[in-house]
């Protein structure tokens, strides 16, 4: 039998307890170094316009690249079923965010409704009235028969365009046509249609129908036709998340203007169009993107007093109604 000391006994004990306690702090030491757990993306519900377009390529391209996690959020881009839901949606609490016609942002505003523009999706008017060849100006709209979608922001632009050219804005015929709008036109329904050059502009023109195009840039200063809104409230509780929104979208759109494609691929499938139709419209709107949702105080200001000129909005309010930091802040 092997004998052991009782001087070794003790010494091994001592060193047993001496190693389990290197190996309890060792063990504390290396849960507390270790990274926290990554934070769960927040969804940030952001509600359309219209039907998928180029317009919204950076939207997209944020999402499906998921150019939006390493932000913190995750978009949630919902499509609209007439061209009033996203002002609906976003004021009734339905959005964080949505895609709105800078006129009808002015016109909610008056309304009432405390929503802020917070970023431009692009940096140009849009907006105009798609004609027929034989209608060479906008007082030849007197009498003929044109489609608008049903927002306060069609009368606005027919009344600009018509009262600019010296005719009678009421002398003109409307019909409300929402979304359909280039299916009325190419079954010679309509005479016009009120219509935003880059969308159904360009789908008209790829039909081969000669059509004349009044712009109502040919009348207004140069201003973002679509901003991204939310409301005081949600700006206020949450302007971090909002920030982090924005700059997702703002990489979105740098990307989708470096690489294009999979940007025009993506929108075409949601929005069932053809790719080469696609392409069209984001070629002609690739300058309106730049530079990506960039607010300008001075462009703010000169649309509102356009605005205020041709009595679409009575008083426009630049100041209270856009918040200029959170581009620049990306949501520190």
């Amino acid at each position: 039998m092997l004998l052991v000391s009782r001087h070794a006994v003790v010494a091994l004990a001592v060193v047993l307890v001496l190693l389990t306690a290197a190996c309890a702090r060792a063990g504390q030491e290396d849960v507390s170094e270790m990274p926290p757990e990554p934070t769960a993306p927040r969804d940030v519900r952001l509600a359309l316009d219209f039907t998928p377009n180029a317009a919204h390529a950076g939207i997209y391209t944020a999402s499906r690249s998921r150019l939006d996690r390493p932000r913190g959020v995750a978009l949630r881009v919902r499509p609209p079923t007439n061209s009033a839901d996203s002002l609906r949606t976003l004021v009734a609490g339905r959005a964080d965010l949505a895609v709105v016609d800078i006129h009808d942002l002015g016109l909610a505003r008056e309304r009432g409704e405390d929503v802020i523009g917070v970023a431009a999706l692009v940096q140009r008017p849009l907006a105009a009235v798609i004609a027929r060849e034989g209608i060479r100006r906008p007082r030849d709209l007197e009498g003929r028969l044109v489609g608008v979608a049903g927002l306060p922001s069609d009368d606005a632009v027919l009344r600009a365009l018509v009262e600019d050219d010296g005719g009678d804005p009421d002398r003109v015929r409307r019909v409300t046509v929402g979304f359909s709008a280039v299916s009325n036109f190419v079954a010679g329904k309509l005479d016009a249609v009120t219509a935003f050059w880059n969308v159904e502009g360009v789908a008209i023109r790829e039909k081969g129908i000669r059509t004349t195009e009044l712009r109502l840039d040919r009348v207004a200063p140069r201003y973002p036709e679509l901003v991204l809104a939310t409301t005081r409230e949600t700006l206020s509780e949450d302007r971090e998340l909002i920030g982090r929104a924005v700059a997702a979208i703002r990489a979105g759109t740098e990307s989708a203007l470096r690489d294009p494609e999979p940007a025009i691929r993506n929108i075409a499938r949601l929005s069932a169009a053809d790719q080469a139709l696609v392409r069209a419209q984001f070629d002609a709107l690739r300058p309106a993107f730049s530079p990506p949702l960039v607010l300008d105080p001075e462009v703010i200001e000169g649309w509102a007093r356009f605005d205020r000129r041709f009595g679409i909005l009575r008083r426009p309010e630049p100041r209270e109604g856009f918040d200029y930091s959170v581009v620049a802040s990306g949501g520190e």
